[in-house]
Protein backbone atom coordinates (compact mmCIF):
# COMPACT_ATOMS: atom_id res chain seq x y z
CA UNK A 1 0.00 0.00 0.00
CA UNK A 2 1.48 3.38 -0.97
CA UNK A 3 2.01 6.24 1.49
CA UNK A 4 -0.94 8.29 0.31
CA UNK A 5 -3.38 5.40 0.73
CA UNK A 6 -1.98 4.65 4.20
CA UNK A 7 -2.41 8.28 5.22
CA UNK A 8 -5.99 8.33 3.92
CA UNK A 9 -6.84 5.11 5.77
CA UNK A 10 -5.27 6.39 9.00
CA UNK A 11 -7.22 9.64 8.75
CA UNK A 12 -10.44 7.71 8.10
CA UNK A 13 -9.88 5.45 11.12
CA UNK A 14 -9.07 8.44 13.31
CA UNK A 15 -12.19 10.22 12.11
CA UNK A 16 -14.44 7.24 12.75
CA UNK A 17 -13.06 6.80 16.25
CA UNK A 18 -13.96 10.45 16.84
CA UNK A 19 -17.59 10.05 15.75
CA UNK A 20 -18.87 9.26 19.24
CA UNK A 21 -16.96 12.02 21.06
CA UNK A 22 -17.97 14.48 18.34
CA UNK A 23 -21.64 13.53 18.59
CA UNK A 24 -21.57 13.91 22.37
CA UNK A 25 -20.06 17.40 22.02
CA UNK A 26 -22.87 18.47 19.70
CA UNK A 27 -25.49 16.63 21.77
CA UNK A 28 -24.51 18.50 24.94
CA UNK A 29 -24.12 21.86 23.19
CA UNK A 30 -20.38 22.07 23.79
CA UNK A 31 -19.50 22.21 20.09
CA UNK A 32 -21.79 24.72 18.37
CA UNK A 33 -19.34 25.22 15.49
CA UNK A 34 -16.89 23.14 13.51
CA UNK A 35 -14.03 25.29 14.82
CA UNK A 36 -14.94 24.40 18.42
CA UNK A 37 -15.33 20.75 17.44
CA UNK A 38 -11.84 20.79 15.90
CA UNK A 39 -10.34 22.24 19.07
CA UNK A 40 -12.23 19.93 21.44
CA UNK A 41 -11.31 16.79 19.50
CA UNK A 42 -7.71 17.86 18.96
CA UNK A 43 -7.83 16.95 15.26
CA UNK A 44 -7.23 18.77 12.01
CA UNK A 45 -9.91 20.88 10.34
CA UNK A 46 -10.13 18.30 7.56
CA UNK A 47 -10.76 15.47 10.03
CA UNK A 48 -13.33 17.50 11.96
CA UNK A 49 -15.07 18.31 8.68
CA UNK A 50 -15.15 14.65 7.69
CA UNK A 51 -16.51 13.65 11.11
CA UNK A 52 -19.25 16.28 10.95
CA UNK A 53 -20.15 15.22 7.42
CA UNK A 54 -20.46 11.57 8.42
CA UNK A 55 -22.66 12.40 11.42
CA UNK A 56 -24.82 14.49 9.10
CA UNK A 57 -25.06 11.59 6.66
CA UNK A 58 -26.26 9.38 9.51
CA UNK A 59 -29.11 11.83 10.14
CA UNK A 60 -27.83 12.81 13.58
CA UNK A 61 -26.63 16.39 13.16
CA UNK A 62 -26.95 19.30 10.76
CA UNK A 63 -24.05 21.31 9.38
CA UNK A 64 -24.76 24.88 8.30
CA UNK A 65 -21.96 25.65 5.87
CA UNK A 66 -23.14 29.22 5.22
CA UNK A 67 -23.81 30.77 8.62
CA UNK A 68 -24.19 34.52 8.84
CA UNK A 69 -21.22 36.38 10.33
CA UNK A 70 -21.79 37.98 13.71
CA UNK A 71 -21.79 41.77 13.80
CA UNK A 72 -18.24 43.12 14.09
CA UNK A 73 -16.60 39.75 13.47
CA UNK A 74 -13.77 39.27 11.00
CA UNK A 75 -12.95 36.40 8.69
CA UNK A 76 -15.12 33.59 7.42
CA UNK A 77 -17.53 32.26 10.07
CA UNK A 78 -17.15 28.62 11.06
CA UNK A 79 -19.75 26.06 10.01
CA UNK A 80 -22.46 25.81 12.65
CA UNK A 81 -23.39 22.42 14.11
CA UNK A 82 -26.70 21.37 15.64
CA UNK A 83 -28.62 18.17 16.26
CA UNK A 84 -30.95 17.12 13.47
CA UNK A 85 -34.44 17.79 14.79
CA UNK A 86 -35.91 15.36 12.26
CA UNK A 87 -33.53 12.54 13.17
CA UNK A 88 -34.02 9.41 15.29
CA UNK A 89 -35.61 9.46 18.73
CA UNK A 90 -35.64 7.26 21.81
CA UNK A 91 -38.60 6.25 23.94
CA UNK A 92 -38.35 7.65 27.47
CA UNK A 93 -40.71 6.64 30.27
CA UNK A 94 -41.17 7.62 33.90
CA UNK A 95 -43.28 6.00 36.60
CA UNK A 96 -44.05 7.94 39.79
CA UNK A 97 -46.46 7.77 42.70
CA UNK A 98 -49.22 9.60 40.81
CA UNK A 99 -48.97 7.95 37.42
CA UNK A 100 -46.58 7.73 34.52
CA UNK A 101 -45.45 9.63 31.44
CA UNK A 102 -44.09 8.47 28.09
CA UNK A 103 -42.15 10.66 25.69
CA UNK A 104 -40.11 10.67 22.52
CA UNK A 105 -36.79 12.44 23.03
CA UNK A 106 -34.31 13.46 20.35
CA UNK A 107 -30.65 14.32 20.59
CA UNK A 108 -29.90 17.42 22.60
CA UNK A 109 -32.44 16.40 25.24
CA UNK A 110 -35.35 17.69 23.11
CA UNK A 111 -38.73 16.27 24.04
CA UNK A 112 -40.49 15.69 20.70
CA UNK A 113 -43.81 14.36 22.03
CA UNK A 114 -45.19 13.37 25.41
CA UNK A 115 -48.18 11.53 26.84
CA UNK A 116 -49.19 11.51 30.53
CA UNK A 117 -50.72 8.41 32.03
CA UNK A 118 -52.99 7.28 34.86
CA UNK A 119 -53.21 8.80 38.32
CA UNK A 120 -53.36 5.42 40.04
CA UNK A 121 -50.32 3.17 39.70
CA UNK A 122 -51.31 -0.49 39.87
CA UNK A 123 -49.55 -2.93 42.18
CA UNK A 124 -48.46 -5.09 39.24
CA UNK A 125 -45.33 -3.53 37.65
CA UNK A 126 -45.84 -5.58 34.47
CA UNK A 127 -49.27 -4.00 33.96
CA UNK A 128 -48.00 -0.47 34.56
CA UNK A 129 -44.94 -0.85 32.35
CA UNK A 130 -47.07 -2.43 29.65
CA UNK A 131 -49.35 0.64 29.70
CA UNK A 132 -46.48 3.12 29.57
CA UNK A 133 -44.79 1.28 26.69
CA UNK A 134 -48.12 1.13 24.82
CA UNK A 135 -48.41 4.91 25.25
CA UNK A 136 -44.90 5.34 23.90
CA UNK A 137 -45.54 3.00 20.98
CA UNK A 138 -48.57 5.08 20.04
CA UNK A 139 -46.43 8.23 20.07
CA UNK A 140 -43.96 6.49 17.76
CA UNK A 141 -46.69 5.40 15.36
CA UNK A 142 -48.02 8.93 15.14
CA UNK A 143 -44.58 10.46 14.66
CA UNK A 144 -43.25 8.03 12.08
CA UNK A 145 -39.78 8.53 13.58
CA UNK A 146 -37.07 5.90 13.87
CA UNK A 147 -36.53 4.71 17.45
CA UNK A 148 -33.07 3.59 18.53
CA UNK A 149 -33.68 2.59 22.16
CA UNK A 150 -35.74 3.05 25.31
CA UNK A 151 -35.11 4.24 28.87
CA UNK A 152 -37.20 4.07 32.05
CA UNK A 153 -37.02 6.14 35.25
CA UNK A 154 -38.49 4.67 38.44
CA UNK A 155 -38.80 6.07 41.99
CA UNK A 156 -36.61 3.41 43.52
CA UNK A 157 -32.99 2.43 43.87
CA UNK A 158 -32.19 0.08 40.98
CA UNK A 159 -29.71 -2.63 41.88
CA UNK A 160 -26.95 -3.41 39.42
CA UNK A 161 -26.41 -5.58 37.48
CA UNK A 162 -29.80 -7.23 38.11
CA UNK A 163 -31.94 -4.19 37.25
CA UNK A 164 -34.32 -4.77 40.16
CA UNK A 165 -36.24 -2.06 42.03
CA UNK A 166 -35.14 -2.65 45.61
CA UNK A 167 -37.31 -0.17 47.46
CA UNK A 168 -40.28 1.22 45.51
CA UNK A 169 -41.60 2.63 48.81
CA UNK A 170 -44.13 4.99 47.25
CA UNK A 171 -45.51 2.44 44.82
CA UNK A 172 -47.35 -0.73 45.71
CA UNK A 173 -44.79 -2.79 43.81
CA UNK A 174 -43.01 -5.66 45.54
CA UNK A 175 -39.43 -5.05 46.63
CA UNK A 176 -36.99 -6.53 44.15
CA UNK A 177 -39.34 -6.29 41.16
CA UNK A 178 -37.32 -7.08 37.97
CA UNK A 179 -38.26 -3.78 36.34
CA UNK A 180 -35.47 -3.77 33.75
CA UNK A 181 -36.40 -7.21 32.43
CA UNK A 182 -40.11 -6.39 32.42
CA UNK A 183 -39.52 -3.09 30.62
CA UNK A 184 -37.23 -4.70 28.03
CA UNK A 185 -39.79 -7.45 27.38
CA UNK A 186 -42.62 -4.94 26.92
CA UNK A 187 -40.48 -2.79 24.62
CA UNK A 188 -39.61 -5.78 22.46
CA UNK A 189 -43.20 -7.03 22.40
CA UNK A 190 -44.35 -3.60 21.17
CA UNK A 191 -42.00 -3.90 18.20
CA UNK A 192 -39.76 -1.06 19.42
CA UNK A 193 -36.17 -1.55 18.29
CA UNK A 194 -32.99 -0.85 20.24
CA UNK A 195 -31.79 -1.70 23.75
CA UNK A 196 -33.82 -0.87 26.88
CA UNK A 197 -32.44 0.58 30.11
CA UNK A 198 -33.77 1.40 33.59
CA UNK A 199 -32.52 3.73 36.34
CA UNK A 200 -33.47 5.66 39.45
CA UNK A 201 -35.43 8.83 38.66
CA UNK A 202 -33.25 11.29 40.60
CA UNK A 203 -30.05 9.75 39.24
CA UNK A 204 -31.41 10.29 35.76
CA UNK A 205 -32.58 13.82 36.55
CA UNK A 206 -29.04 14.64 37.68
CA UNK A 207 -27.55 13.16 34.51
CA UNK A 208 -29.91 15.22 32.35
CA UNK A 209 -29.21 18.43 34.26
CA UNK A 210 -25.47 17.83 34.01
CA UNK A 211 -25.62 17.42 30.24
CA UNK A 212 -28.32 19.93 29.34
CA UNK A 213 -29.32 22.03 32.35
CA UNK A 214 -28.26 23.66 35.61
CA UNK A 215 -25.43 21.17 36.22
CA UNK A 216 -23.42 21.91 33.06
CA UNK A 217 -19.76 22.37 33.79
CA UNK A 218 -19.84 21.02 37.37
CA UNK A 219 -17.18 18.48 38.27
CA UNK A 220 -18.80 17.31 41.52
CA UNK A 221 -22.53 17.83 41.13
CA UNK A 222 -24.97 17.00 43.92
CA UNK A 223 -28.66 16.79 43.02
CA UNK A 224 -31.40 16.51 45.65
CA UNK A 225 -35.05 16.41 44.63
CA UNK A 226 -38.51 15.56 45.81
CA UNK A 227 -41.02 14.58 43.19
CA UNK A 228 -44.51 13.27 43.85
CA UNK A 229 -43.47 11.45 47.03
CA UNK A 230 -40.20 10.99 48.88
CA UNK A 231 -36.73 12.48 48.41
CA UNK A 232 -33.83 11.26 46.30
CA UNK A 233 -30.25 12.28 45.66
CA UNK A 234 -27.57 11.77 43.05
CA UNK A 235 -23.92 12.62 42.52
CA UNK A 236 -22.26 13.20 39.14
CA UNK A 237 -18.46 13.04 39.22
CA UNK A 238 -16.49 14.18 36.18
CA UNK A 239 -19.51 13.63 33.94
CA UNK A 240 -20.45 10.17 35.24
CA UNK A 241 -23.09 9.13 37.73
CA UNK A 242 -21.65 7.82 40.97
CA UNK A 243 -23.86 4.82 41.62
CA UNK A 244 -21.73 2.96 44.17
CA UNK A 245 -20.74 -0.68 44.07
CA UNK A 246 -24.19 -1.94 43.09
CA UNK A 247 -26.20 1.07 41.97
CA UNK A 248 -27.46 2.04 45.43
CA UNK A 249 -25.41 5.13 46.29
CA UNK A 250 -26.87 8.46 47.46
CA UNK A 251 -30.07 7.27 49.14
CA UNK A 252 -30.21 10.68 50.79
CA UNK A 253 -33.91 10.42 51.56
CA UNK A 254 -33.06 8.43 54.65
CA UNK A 255 -30.85 10.99 56.34
CA UNK A 256 -32.41 11.86 59.70
CA UNK A 257 -33.15 15.58 59.97
CA UNK A 258 -35.73 15.49 62.78
CA UNK A 259 -35.17 12.71 65.35
CA UNK A 260 -38.65 13.24 66.81
CA UNK A 261 -40.29 13.55 63.42
CA UNK A 262 -42.66 11.54 61.28
CA UNK A 263 -42.30 7.75 60.99
CA UNK A 264 -40.57 6.81 57.73
CA UNK A 265 -41.34 3.87 55.47
CA UNK A 266 -37.79 2.63 56.05
CA UNK A 267 -38.52 2.03 59.75
CA UNK A 268 -36.69 5.08 61.04
CA UNK A 269 -38.14 8.46 62.00
CA UNK A 270 -37.69 12.03 60.76
CA UNK A 271 -35.96 11.19 57.45
CA UNK A 272 -35.70 13.74 54.64
CA UNK A 273 -38.03 11.42 52.74
CA UNK A 274 -40.99 12.20 55.02
CA UNK A 275 -39.95 15.62 56.33
CA UNK A 276 -39.40 17.55 53.08
CA UNK A 277 -41.65 16.01 50.41
CA UNK A 278 -44.97 17.42 49.08
CA UNK A 279 -47.10 15.44 51.54
CA UNK A 280 -45.04 16.79 54.46
CA UNK A 281 -45.52 20.34 53.20
CA UNK A 282 -49.28 20.00 52.71
CA UNK A 283 -49.67 18.38 56.12
CA UNK A 284 -47.61 21.06 57.87
CA UNK A 285 -49.65 23.77 56.14
CA UNK A 286 -52.89 22.15 57.30
CA UNK A 287 -54.10 21.40 53.79
CA UNK A 288 -55.93 18.34 52.57
CA UNK A 289 -54.03 16.91 49.58
CA UNK A 290 -57.25 15.95 47.78
CA UNK A 291 -57.58 13.62 44.78
CA UNK A 292 -58.03 16.33 42.14
CA UNK A 293 -54.36 16.85 41.25
CA UNK A 294 -51.05 15.23 42.14
CA UNK A 295 -49.44 15.93 45.50
CA UNK A 296 -46.58 17.70 43.78
CA UNK A 297 -48.85 20.00 41.79
CA UNK A 298 -51.00 20.78 44.85
CA UNK A 299 -47.89 21.66 46.87
CA UNK A 300 -46.51 23.82 44.07
CA UNK A 301 -49.78 25.68 43.65
CA UNK A 302 -49.99 26.32 47.39
CA UNK A 303 -46.42 27.60 47.62
CA UNK A 304 -46.76 29.85 44.58
CA UNK A 305 -50.25 31.15 45.21
CA UNK A 306 -50.64 31.32 49.00
CA UNK A 307 -47.16 32.01 50.36
CA UNK A 308 -48.43 35.08 52.23
CA UNK A 309 -50.71 32.84 54.32
CA UNK A 310 -48.93 32.47 57.71
CA UNK A 311 -49.58 28.73 57.88
CA UNK A 312 -48.11 28.20 54.41
CA UNK A 313 -45.07 30.37 55.11
CA UNK A 314 -44.41 28.62 58.43
CA UNK A 315 -44.68 25.21 56.79
CA UNK A 316 -42.31 26.28 54.01
CA UNK A 317 -39.75 27.60 56.52
CA UNK A 318 -39.96 24.33 58.46
CA UNK A 319 -39.21 22.33 55.32
CA UNK A 320 -36.44 24.72 54.26
CA UNK A 321 -34.70 24.36 57.63
CA UNK A 322 -34.82 20.58 57.51
CA UNK A 323 -33.75 20.45 53.89
CA UNK A 324 -30.86 22.79 54.70
CA UNK A 325 -29.79 20.55 57.57
CA UNK A 326 -29.70 17.54 55.25
CA UNK A 327 -27.82 19.43 52.53
CA UNK A 328 -25.24 20.63 55.07
CA UNK A 329 -24.50 17.06 56.10
CA UNK A 330 -24.07 16.06 52.46
CA UNK A 331 -21.75 19.03 51.85
CA UNK A 332 -19.57 17.93 54.77
CA UNK A 333 -19.31 14.40 53.38
CA UNK A 334 -19.17 14.97 49.62
CA UNK A 335 -17.69 18.47 49.15
CA UNK A 336 -19.60 19.15 45.90
CA UNK A 337 -18.84 22.19 43.74
CA UNK A 338 -22.54 22.71 42.95
CA UNK A 339 -25.91 21.67 44.36
CA UNK A 340 -29.05 21.58 42.25
CA UNK A 341 -32.54 21.11 43.63
CA UNK A 342 -35.53 19.63 41.82
CA UNK A 343 -39.25 19.15 42.30
CA UNK A 344 -40.73 20.90 45.33
CA UNK A 345 -37.22 21.64 46.62
CA UNK A 346 -36.72 23.92 43.63
CA UNK A 347 -39.87 25.81 44.63
CA UNK A 348 -38.66 26.11 48.23
CA UNK A 349 -35.38 27.56 47.01
CA UNK A 350 -37.23 30.10 44.87
CA UNK A 351 -39.52 31.02 47.78
CA UNK A 352 -36.71 31.88 50.22
CA UNK A 353 -33.22 31.37 48.76
CA UNK A 354 -31.45 33.33 51.49
CA UNK A 355 -32.90 31.20 54.28
CA UNK A 356 -31.90 27.90 52.67
CA UNK A 357 -28.38 29.08 51.85
CA UNK A 358 -27.93 30.45 55.37
CA UNK A 359 -28.92 27.13 56.94
CA UNK A 360 -26.47 25.23 54.75
CA UNK A 361 -23.68 27.74 55.49
CA UNK A 362 -24.27 27.66 59.24
CA UNK A 363 -24.40 23.88 59.45
CA UNK A 364 -21.59 22.87 57.10
CA UNK A 365 -17.85 22.96 57.73
CA UNK A 366 -17.10 24.75 54.48
CA UNK A 367 -20.22 26.87 54.29
CA UNK A 368 -18.80 30.22 55.33
CA UNK A 369 -15.32 29.95 53.85
CA UNK A 370 -16.22 28.11 50.64
CA UNK A 371 -19.93 28.41 50.02
CA UNK A 372 -21.40 25.91 47.57
CA UNK A 373 -23.65 27.36 44.84
CA UNK A 374 -27.22 26.11 45.28
CA UNK A 375 -29.26 26.34 42.09
CA UNK A 376 -32.66 25.25 40.84
CA UNK A 377 -32.94 22.51 38.22
CA UNK A 378 -33.86 24.06 34.89
CA UNK A 379 -35.23 21.19 32.80
CA UNK A 380 -38.89 20.28 32.67
CA UNK A 381 -39.32 16.50 32.99
CA UNK A 382 -35.61 16.04 33.71
CA UNK A 383 -36.06 12.42 34.80
CA UNK A 384 -37.59 11.68 31.40
CA UNK A 385 -34.70 13.40 29.66
CA UNK A 386 -32.30 11.40 31.83
CA UNK A 387 -34.04 8.15 30.91
CA UNK A 388 -33.52 9.17 27.29
CA UNK A 389 -29.82 9.73 28.00
CA UNK A 390 -29.51 6.07 28.97
CA UNK A 391 -31.01 5.05 25.65
CA UNK A 392 -28.88 7.49 23.66
CA UNK A 393 -25.62 6.36 25.29
CA UNK A 394 -24.90 3.45 22.89
CA UNK A 395 -25.31 5.87 19.97
CA UNK A 396 -23.01 8.38 21.66
CA UNK A 397 -20.46 5.62 22.26
CA UNK A 398 -20.43 4.30 18.69
CA UNK A 399 -22.87 5.88 16.21
CA UNK A 400 -21.99 3.57 13.33
CA UNK A 401 -22.48 0.36 15.31
CA UNK A 402 -25.65 1.58 17.05
CA UNK A 403 -27.35 2.68 13.84
CA UNK A 404 -26.21 -0.24 11.68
Amino acid sequence: MNGKATTTRTRLERGRSALGPALELVHTGRAPTRAVLTAELGVTRATAGAVAAELEALGLIRVDSRPGAAAGSQGRPSHRLSVDDTGPVVLAAQVHADGFRAALVGLGGRIVATAPGCVTVQADPAQVLGEVVDAGAELLRRSGRRCVGAGLAVPSAVAEPEGTALNPLHLAWPAGAPVRDIFAERVSAAGITGPAFTGNDVNLAALAEHRHGAGRGAQHLLCVATGHRGVGGALVLDGRLHSGSSGLALEVGHLTVNPEGRPCHCGSRGCLDVETDPLAFLTAAGRNPGPEVSLLQRARDLLRGEYDDPSVRTAAEELIDRLGLGLAGLVNILNPDRIILGGLHRELLDADPDRLRAVVADRSLWGRSGGVPILACTLDHNSLVGAAELAWQPVLDDPLAALA
